[in-house]
């Protein structure tokens, strides 16, 4: 439909995306004190409950999926009230710049700022400075994983006590990975959407799609360079039995790298950060889907994140597929997997 709409020039595929996309007003929670507000100059929606607490509670910044081009704060309404009502916690939800109007690293920036925004007035929120986690879905995993990283050795603000990661986006090098090949055609996310929502954040537009999906677009001596952290052979192999098949590698193009070549800053791809930086990480928990793309970068990210010694509590769906927890109570129906998902979410909060 949005494909026919573009066509005929009423309006473009994103923006009857984002119009499908855009959930409903919800009316009041009995149970939740909630405010729009801003943080350094980002829509926020603040989330706090309203029974007394015994002391400060700990406080979520949750970074919405969407590809980094669709999603809001009503989107996900659901889901952070949800969360905030379950895990008895302050939940910041986080309305960043949009791609392709706003490319990378605005919504990265957005998170960030309205992070450190959170962290210098917890006060004002009742919230335990020892006791603050960044939490995302998707392209909002991405931007938890990267607001992490930065502020993983910053000494002027409370340390982040955990990173929540659900089927996180975190490397655009390689779009042939076994869950690529394996779900490639699995909704809510085919595997050229993938590379054209990366794409559209990065620069705008979605030119050279093709060669990013071949391979064509990193040098070949910085590929062998990240192959310790983005390659198969750190996928376990009962990931590797449906329908993987060794790819051969496609000729470098230069001028396909020139235009793309940020996809190496760890800001927009956490996964090819340093162990200098990994290591350094807070406890983590990631959530991935066996019926995903997305699925081997959070198995990736959760080796490395082991290997550097940080805890990390891994939760996979073995019937889960992409974008599953979005959906939770989406208009009256709510998938099992999804609940199970978010529910593991709302554990791991309760354990910190």
């Amino acid at each position: 439909q949005g494909r026919i709409l573009e066509k005929t020039g009423l309006c473009s595929q994103i923006t009857f995306g984002r119009y499908v996309r855009q959930g409903r007003k919800l009316g009041l929670d009995p149970k939740l004190f909630i405010q729009d507000l801003q943080f350094n100059k980002v829509p926020v929606r603040v989330y706090q409950p309203k029974a007394t607490s015994d002391g400060p509670r700990r406080g979520i910044l949750f970074f919405h999926g969407g590809g980094w081009v669709f999603g809001s704060l009503d989107t996900y309404e659901k889901v952070c009230r949800y969360l905030s009502r379950e895990s008895d916690s302050v939940v910041v939800s986080v309305q960043y710049r949009l791609a392709p109007e706003h490319k990378y690293p605005a919504a990265y920036e957005d998170c960030l700022s309205a992070t450190q925004h959170f962290l210098q007035h917890l006060q004002h929120y009742a919230v335990d400075p020892a006791r603050v986690t960044v939490c995302g879905d998707s392209a909002g995993g991405n931007l938890a994983a990267a607001v992490s990283q930065t502020l993983a050795g910053s000494s002027d603000l409370p340390r982040l006590r955990a990173q929540i990661l659900i089927y996180p986006g975190l490397q655009a090098l390689d779009f042939n990975l076994p869950s690529y090949q394996q779900n490639r055609g699995v909704p809510l996310l085919f595997r050229e959407r993938a590379a054209f929502f990366a794409l559209l954040y990065l620069n705008g537009d979605a030119l050279h799609m093709q060669e990013v999906l071949e391979g064509s677009h990193i040098p070949p001596d910085m590929r062998l360079k990240y192959r310790k952290w983005v390659s198969p052979d750190n996928i376990p192999e009962e990931f590797k039995v449906r329908g993987v098949k060794p790819l051969r590698p496609t000729d470098f193009i230069a001028e396909v790298y020139e235009t793309v070549k940020r996809f190496c800053e760890p800001n927009l791809c956490p996964l090819l950060a340093e162990d200098s930086v990994v290591h350094q990480l807070p406890e983590s928990f990631i959530l991935t889907c066996e019926y995903d793309v997305l699925r081997d970068d959070g198995l990736l990210y959760k080796k490395r994140l082991e290997d550097n010694g940080v805890p990390v509590t891994w939760y996979h769906l073995e019937d889960g597929f992409h974008g599953i927890i979005s959906l939770y109570d989406y208009c009256g129906v709510s998938f099992p997997s999804g609940k199970r998902g978010l529910d593991s979410v709302v554990n791991f909060l309760k354990s910190l």
